[in-house]
C-alpha cells in the first residue's frame, strides 16, 4: 500500500457521504472534480459585456518588463478600450464609445477583449479577458445555443482540446457541467472515433481522461470493453490516470457483470496500489448512485474492504448510509483488534453504530467507547449535518438487521453524485 487518507479526511468524508441524500441531480461528469465558471455564466451574471480593442497603456517605469504594478499606496492605472461589438446591457452604455479597465496583462494595443460589467447604476468593468482569432467567433455561437441539451454540447465537442487553453478550459467546463440526461442525449450523437483517440492518447490531461471516459460511458458498446481493461492491466501510470472514471465507464458498458473484474483487480486484490484501490471505491460510489449498479452490487464490493483494515474506514460511511446493519460484529472486531496501522478505523466503527437501530449497536457502542475514550470523544463531537447523517431506520427493524441490508433500489433522482468524496488528500507514508 503506498498512500493513507488522513484521520481529519475521513470525518470530512463521513459528513460528505451524508449529503448525498439531499444533493442536486445527478451531474455529467461526477469524476472531473471543481470547474470554473463558463463564458456563458459569466455573461449571464454581467449586466454589461462587450468586445473591445485596447487602445492605450498606462506608461511604464522606465525599464520594466513585463506586467506593471503600482507601489503599495498607489492605485492602479487603467487601460483604454474602444467598444467594438455590444453583446449586453446596450440599454446601459448607451451612446458609450470607450470604457476604461484595469488589465495588468502584456497583450498590445489593438488586441481585441472580452470585458463584462455588473451594477446598473454605475458599471463596474472587471479585469478583461484577452480574444484570439479562435475565440472571437466562438463567442458570437455562444450567445446563439440553447441553453442546454446535446446541440449544445454538440458545438463544444470540437473545442476540447483546442491550441486555444481558454477554449478548451471553457468548453471543458460546459461538458462537465451539463446534466447526465443532456449528456445520455448527446452520446448518440459524439464524436466517437475522436473520442477514442483521446483515451488512448497517454499525453491526455487526467482531467480530460475523466471527462473523456465518462463520454464514453454513454455513447460506447461492449467493443470498446478488451481497449478498457487492457488499460486497467496497464504498467504505464499515464494511461491510467483517471482510473475512477475509466471504471465508471467500464461499468457504465458492462452493468453488474462488470464487478467481478473491479472487485478481483482493486478490491480483493491486497497487492493493489493504493490510489488504484481508491479510485475504484469512488468508482462504484458514483456507479450506485448514478443507478448503473445496486446498492447490493456496491455493498457486496465494500464487504471486501472490510478485510483490509487500513483501508476499511473508506466504505464503512456508505454502508451506514444504505443501512447495512449485517457487518456490524465484523465492524466491532475491526474496532477491537485495530492496531498502530488502523487506529483511524475506530471513529467510523463508532459513527456506524451510533446510527445502527439495532439494540445490539447501542450494547457494543457502550463497550468500545471503554475501551479508546479518545476515538469515543472525537466520534461524539463531529456532528453530522442537521443532526444525523441518515434516514431513520424502518419501524420494526428485526434484530438481526435483514431487512435492513442494502435493497438494489437505484437512488431517488435529486441524489448528488459530483463530489462524493473530496480528492487529493491523499498522504504517503
Amino acid at each position: 500500500m503506498t498512500g493513507r487518507i488522513t484521520k481529519q479526511f475521513f470525518l470530512a468524508a463521513f459528513v460528505g457521504v451524508s449529503l448525498l441524500i439531499v444533493g442536486p441531480a445527478v451531474k455529467a461528469c461526477p469524476f472531473c472534480g471543481q470547474v470554473s465558471l463558463t463564458w456563458s455564466e459569466e455573461m449571464k451574471a454581467a449586466d454589461a459585456v462587450v468586445i473591445a480593442e485596447m487602445t492605450e497603456t498606462p506608461a511604464r517605469p522606465a525599464g520594466a518588463d513585463g506586467a506593471f504594478a503600482p507601489g503599495i499606496s498607489e492605485q492602479l492605472a487603467k487601460s483604454k478600450f474602444r467598444i467594438v461589438e455590444i453583446l449586453k446591457g446596450a440599454d446601459l452604455l448607451k451612446k458609450t464609445k470607450q470604457i476604461d479597465a484595469i488589465y495588468l496583462g502584456d497583450a498590445p494595443v489593438g488586441t481585441k477583449f472580452l470585458i463584462t460589467a455588473v451594477d446598473p447604476k454605475s458599471l463596474s468593468w472587471a479585469t478583461p479577458t484577452a480574444l484570439t482569432a479562435r475565440s472571437l467567433p466562438y463567442i458570437d455561437t455562444l450567445l446563439k445555443l440553447p441553453e442546454k441539451g446535446a446541440d449544445r454540447l454538440l458545438f463544444f465537442q470540437d473545442y476540447l482540446e483546442d491550441e486555444d487553453p481558454v477554449l478548451k478550459q471553457d468548453s471543458f467546463d460546459e461538458f462537465a457541467k451539463a446534466t447526465y440526461d443532456d449528456l445520455k442525449a448527446y452520446g448518440p450523437r459524439a464524436n466517437y472515433n475522436q473520442l477514442i483517440k483521446w483515451i488512448s492518447d497517454p499525453d491526455i490531461s487526467p482531467s480530460h481522461r475523466r471527462l473523456y471516459f465518462t463520454l464514453l460511458g454513454v455513447c460506447g458498446s461492449e467493443k470498446d470493453v478488451p481497449l478498457i481493461e487492457s488499460l486497467f492491466h496497464s504498467k504505464d501510470r499515464k494511461f491510467k490516470a483517471g482510473l475512477d472514471a475509466m471504471i465508471g465507464s467500464y461499468l457504465a458498458i458492462k452493468g453488474p457483470t462488470g464487478m467481478a473484474l473491479v472487485e478481483d483487480m482493486f478490491l480483493k486484490n491486497q497487492d493493489a496500489e493504493f490510489t488504484d484501490t481508491y479510485a475504484a471505491i469512488q468508482a462504484v460510489r458514483i456507479s450506485q448512485e448514478a443507478g448503473i449498479i445496486t446498492k447490493d452490487n456496491a455493498a457486496k464490493a465494500f464487504h471486501l474492504m472490510l478485510s483490509r483494515p487500513k483501508m476499511a474506514d473508506l466504505v464503512i460511511p456508505d454502508l451506514a448510509r444504505w443501512q447495512d446493519w449485517t457487518v456490524m460484529n465484523q465492524l466491532v472486531d475491526l474496532f477491537v483488534k485495530a492496531d498502530a496501522d488502523s487506529a483511524w478505523v475506530r471513529v467510523p466503527v463508532l459513527k456506524y453504530l451510533q446510527v445502527c437501530p439495532l439494540p445490539e449497536a447501542k450494547e457494543q457502542l457502550a463497550q468500545l467507547e471503554k475501551l479508546d475514550p479518545t476515538a469515543a470523544k472525537q466520534a461524539q463531537s463531529f456532528l453530522l449535518p442537521g443532526g444525523a447523517a441518515l434516514a431513520p431506520a424502518p419501524a420494526g427493524t428485526p434484530k438481526n438487521g435483514a431487512s435492513n441490508a442494502p435493497n438494489g433500489n437505484t437512488p431517488s433522482s435529486n441524489t448528488q453524485s459530483n463530489n462524493l468524496m473530496p480528492s487529493g488528500n491523499v498522504k504517503k507514508n
